[in-house]
This record gives structure tokens, C-alpha cells and sequence, in this order.
């Protein structure tokens, strides 16, 4: 299992509130059968609305941490979301915190998810900002954000911390890789050797 300790990169800033899914991927876009291309609709109607918005950055693209606010990924649990954020290539969030649902489907898809303050969210920013290819640094590790000369701490729910650190938290691969295990159970299950569990 690959073991998720760090994610440097480049980052975008999006330090707004509140931001929910359907601003993440619209609706729309729920109807695909893969998660294929779901990366160049990430925030398409926002982008529409405003031509600055840092998806559409040039200083911004290919950034691999997203710095945003509070309550980010509220709304409907559509797993779209941040399947459409790993698709356009962010492999960390820091924010302010997290909706819980959002915050599962982001670990299981081997997206870390840390929490700092917002007086340290403003610093980040603002370093991004000034220079937007600046390598910051989420150490789950370490449990703190670098950027620059500067530092910040950050914080997780230890058991998805530990499970990206360690390498478990792909819970579709671990299953597949026990077919022997599953092959052995479904043997011992009678209703799947067409046995009736009345005779």
C-alpha cells in the first residue's frame, strides 16, 4: 500500500467558506459513468462567474495543495467532489475544517485532509499569493504546513492520519488484495454454495 507521510507542491488559494459540493463539481456532472475528466469541471460554474477565479489562474495551475476556508465540502456526500479535485490535481487540503463526509471520501481516496487556524491560513495565503510558486509542504508526519522560512500546525483525525501514513487507507485495494481471504469466507457462506440455510 503506498504510504501517504507528505504532498509538496505548488499551491492554489480558495480561503472562502462554506464552499459545498455542487460549487466543487455541479450537479450535472453526477450522471458519468467514470470519474474520467471530472478534473477540468471542478468549479465550472464559479470559474463562469468570475474570470479570476484561482482554478483558472495561470500563476495557480498545476497546484497539488488547496488552501480553503471553513466547512469545506459541505453539502451532499457525492463523491464526485473530490474526485474532481484529485482529477484536476490536488493531492492535499488545508483548511479551516472539513464536512465529515467530504472529509472520509477525501482519505479514501488517499487525499489529505489537515486543519490549521485561520490566522495561519492568512499566512499561507498571502505567501502563495506573493509567490505563487512557492513549494509548501503538509507533513502528516510532522503535523504542520511548510512554506517558505515558515511553519504552521496542523491537525487530523488521528485514525485517517494514521491510516494514510501507514499505507491503509486504500480499503478498496486492501480487499482486493485478500481474494484468498474472501474466496475462503464466501466458501463458508450457504447461501452462495447453494445451500439452504433451512435444510
Amino acid at each position: 500500500m503506498l504510504k501517504i507521510e507528505t504532498v509538496s507542491g505548488t499551491a492554489v488559494p480558495l480561503l472562502l467558506d462554506d464552499i459545498d459540493t455542487d460549487r466543487i463539481i455541479p450537479a450535472r456532472y453526477l450522471r458519468c459513468v467514470t470519474f474520467d475528466g471530472l478534473g477540468e469541471h471542478a468549479f465550472e460554474d464559479d470559474r463562469q462567474q468570475d474570470s479570476r477565479h484561482p482554478f483558472d489562474d495561470p500563476r495557480f495551475q498545476g497546484s497539488r495543495v488547496l488552501v480553503a476556508g471553513r466547512n469545506f465540502g459541505c453539502g451532499s456526500s457525492r463523491e464526485h467532489a473530490p474526485q474532481s479535485l484529485l482529477r484536476w490535481g490536488i493531492q492535499a487540503i488545508v483548511a479551516e475544517s472539513f464536512a465529515e463526509i467530504f472529509f472520509g471520501n477525501c482519505t479514501s481516496l488517499g487525499i489529505p485532509c489537515v486543519c490549521a487556524s485561520r490566522a495561519d491560513l492568512e499566512k499561507l495565503v498571502a505567501a502563495i499569493q506573493a509567490d505563487p510558486k512557492l513549494a509548501v509542504t503538509v507533513d502528516l508526519v510532522g503535523c504542520e504546513v511548510r512554506f517558505g522560512s515558515q511553519s504552521a500546525k496542523v491537525t487530523m483525525v488521528e485514525s485517517a492520519r494514521g491510516s494514510l501514513v501507514s499505507g491503509q487507507w486504500d480499503f478498496l485495494g486492501q480487499l482486493l488484495d485478500n481474494k484468498p481471504g474472501i474466496a475462503a469466507t464466501a466458501a463458508r457462506v450457504p447461501y452462495l454454495n447453494g445451500f439452504n440455510a433451512a435444510s
